[in-house]
């Protein structure tokens, strides 16, 4: 599988192990950096994984950040792109079950490494269950392609 990884100053060094791990299990990884612990703005990081993600130069992406809020909120910016905070494996498999989320998004403060790498390993070998969440994930499209405003489209 090929990953898009990105992350700001304070996820770089979560960002480094996620992206040994990665290769060491044989996946194609795609380093959006940052590259170094200098300080840097999470969302052009959040922006450009998901772009990758949505335009397929990526299966799927994993962004971190210090408390992975602003940067999944940055991915979620991305048309497309359904980035999901998540802080315990549980939540990595039920955001690929039920949301079909592309984009991982970790707190690199918040979560230990260890935990972090079982997280990925889940968001990354869970499927998306269709049915009943398939509807779900549909309006959820929709409500983008609208604009997001409960006008259709029409205001913009």
């Amino acid at each position: 599988m090929k990953i898009a990884l990105g992350a700001d100053h304070g996820g770089y060094t979560l960002k480094e192990q996620i992206k040994k791990h990665l290769e060491g299990k044989g996946h194609e990884v795609v380093d959006l950096g940052a590259h170094s612990t200098e300080s840097v703005d999470y969302p052009e990081f959040g922006r450009a994984v998901g772009e990758a993600v949505v335009e397929g130069k990526a299966d799927r992406g994993v962004v971190v950040c210090g408390t992975g809020i602003g940067i999944s909120i940055a991915a979620n910016k991305v048309k497309g792109v359904r980035a999901a905070l998540c802080t315990n494996t549980t939540m990595a498999r039920l955001t690929r079950e039920h949301n079909d989320a592309n984009v991982l998004a970790i707190g690199a403060r918040m979560v230990g490494d260890v935990l972090a790498l079982e997280m990925v390993d889940t968001f990354l070998t869970t499927e998306f269950e269709g049915g009943r969440h398939a509807n779900r994930v549909a309006k959820i499209e929709g409500e983008e392609k609208k604009g997001g405003c409960s006008c259709g489209g029409n205001c913009h």
